[in-house]
């Protein structure tokens, strides 16, 4: 079984309210295959919200209690971002998930390059908090990006 981002199948949790269907990744969720799941939905954050960044750092840091999430309006919301992480990891081991298929470059999931903090579009190596979560605990993580690369 996958875990894939509940945005990637067309479910409207971003951010904004609105969802970035991948039709490849919403084929695996009606094969059977990939349970959605939304980190920020699930430590407890409403749809819409505001934008957020990792500020100073990636995910590993956040985990490690070096860097902050902060909204576009400055406020910190670490600890929502911590606790999805965690709920994602719970639910892609309750199911026995080997892999993830995760939004690009998103707080949360991003694999390999997130924003940097600064609102700007501006990207910088590293990972999102529940990508870093789910890599440390062995799962292979990957963006809808990289589907092309990947043998499901």
């Amino acid at each position: 079984m996958i875990i894939v981002s509940s945005c990637l199948c067309g479910i409207n949790c971003r951010y904004d309210g609105s969802n970035n269907l991948d039709t490849r990744v919403l084929k695996l969720l009606n094969e059977g295959k990939a349970l959605p799941v939304c980190p920020e939905q699930l430590g407890g954050l409403a749809t819409p919200r505001e934008p957020c960044e990792i500020l100073n750092g990636s995910g590993l840091d956040v985990i490690e209690g070096k860097a902050t999430i902060i909204g576009a309006k400055n406020n910190d919301i670490t600890s929502s971002f911590l606790k999805g992480a965690y709920e994602t990891l719970k639910i892609a081991e309750g199911i026995g998930a080997t892999t993830a298929i995760l939004k690009a470059r998103s707080p949360s999931c991003g694999v390999s390059k997130i924003y940097d903090g600064t609102f700007s579009s501006t990207l910088r190596p590293g990972n999102g908090v529940a990508a870093e979560l789910l890599l440390s605990k062995g799962i292979k993580v990957f963006t809808e990006e990289d589907l092309e690369d990947i043998k499901l």
